[in-house]
């Protein structure tokens, strides 16, 4: 254990893509956070060919916010293509990777997600993140169902995903796949850290708000995770049965028990992973770049 007094210096990295509706909340999230213990150097954005307006708004915010730093990438390559072009430019040993379409749900989040830190053998911490939708409709009940469930299997096993925090040992990551959650994380935990899950680390998103986009967004995820099944060593928590009952059992618990919505999210998702496997079976490549779902980018 760290015994050490000083402040954690710590980096963020906001991967942006036509995040115009979105970057300048992103950003004030980040701001208002109390750090005491921790120091932030800098808040980097990766705007990988944005062409909505997204760099004018960060250039607009780098007056107001000195510690904010824009690097605008000429060709769009991918979530991991940005991820390394921001691992390139940090200074600092811990970083964290922040989503353009979310915000910091308390003002205390960045400090719970960083606490861990303090523990050398901790190499990566995952976030909670707490979707917006409404649980009205199916395809919101089901993305509410979604990131509920994740808190309660990361509760059982840390499942890393959507705001994260880790030490940076040199790890980059290949451009042809996604997921890079999973993949930082194995090559952290191969090295010998422990991951860990922070609750307290409120993270805000919106999950898709139309069966079509739930399913145009669970086909993409669910091929990312086929690949990592087929090609590495990858556990991943929830294609665990067990785990997913027992996390299903908990967010009904919260969200209350809605049979009719809680039996078309099963059909739902199990759909998206039987296409996700037979896109995998016929091997036509992972998803490294993919059009966004639009009715995610309305928090």
């Amino acid at each position: 254990m760290s015994t050490d007094s000083k402040p954690i210096r710590f980096t963020i990295g906001v991967i942006a893509y036509n995040e115009a509706a979105n970057i300048e909340k992103s950003i004030r999230s980040v701001f208002i956070q109390e750090l005491s213990g921790f120091e932030l150097d800098k808040v980097i954005v990766i705007s990988s060919a944005s062409t909505d307006g997204t760099d004018d708004i960060v250039k607009s915010l780098m007056g107001e916010y000195p510690k904010v730093l824009l690097i605008p990438q000429i060709k769009r390559e991918g979530k991991n293509s940005a991820v390394n072009c921001f691992l390139d430019a940090k200074e600092t040993e811990i970083v964290v990777i922040l989503n353009a379409d979310n915000t910091l749900g308390n003002v205390d989040s960045l400090k719970k997600l960083l606490e861990p830190f303090r523990d050398e053998k901790n190499g990566i911490v995952g976030g909670h993140p707490v979707a917006m939708n409404d649980p009205r409709s199916i395809a919101g009940f089901a993305s509410k169902l979604e990131w509920t469930m994740h808190h309660h299997v990361a509760l059982r096993h840390p499942k890393i995903g959507e705001l994260i925090a880790y030490r940076d040992i040199g790890t980059r990551l290949p451009l042809e796949n996604q997921s890079d959650e999973d993949l930082i994380r194995m090559r952290i935990e191969a090295e010998g850290y422990s991951p860990v899950y922070a609750p307290g680390a409120i993270v805000l998103n919106r999950g898709p708000e139309t069966v079509s986009d739930f399913i145009k967004q669970r086909i993409r995820v669910n091929i990312g995770q086929s690949y990592l099944i087929r090609d590495g060593d990858y556990y991943n928590p929830t294609r665990d049965f067990r785990m997913l009952y027992g996390a299903m059992v908990d967010a009904m618990k919260e969200l209350g028990f809605h049979p009719v919505k809680l039996f078309a999210a099963v059909v739902l998702e199990e759909y998206c992973r039987l296409k996700a496997k037979a896109y995998v079976r016929r091997d036509k490549g992972d998803l490294n770049i993919w059009d966004p779902v639009s009715t995610t980018k309305k928090l």
